[in-house]
C-alpha cells in the first residue's frame, strides 16, 4: 500500500467509538487518532480477509445495535 495519502475520509463517531478508538490509540502509543483507525482498519481488514467475510451490514457497527439500528445509551431501555 501506499504511503501518499490523496483522499481524506470524513466519518461520523459515537462518543463509545470515540473513546475506544482514543483507548487504543494510547494503548499502542499511536502519535494520531488516524494512525489508530489506519491500524484498525488494516486489521479488520485481514481479519475479514482471513475468515472468508460473509458478513451482513449490519455487524459492522463498533459496538451492539438495537433491532431498530441504533444504539442504546445506559438511560435508555433496549426493548423499548
Amino acid at each position: 500500500m501506499s504511503d501518499m495519502r490523496g483522499e481524506r475520509l470524513q466519518v461520523m463517531l459515537s462518543p463509545e467509538e470515540l473513546t475506544a478508538i482514543d483507548d487504543f490509540r494510547f494503548k499502542h502509543r499511536m502519535p494520531t487518532r488516524a494512525a489508530a483507525v489506519r491500524e484498525l482498519l488494516k486489521m479488520g481488514l485481514t481479519a475479514i480477509a482471513a475468515d472468508g467475510g460473509g458478513m451482513k451490514s449490519s455487524h459492522y457497527g463498533v459496538f451492539n445495535r438495537g433491532p431498530d439500528g441504533h444504539t442504546h445509551g445506559s438511560d435508555q431501555d433496549p426493548a423499548a
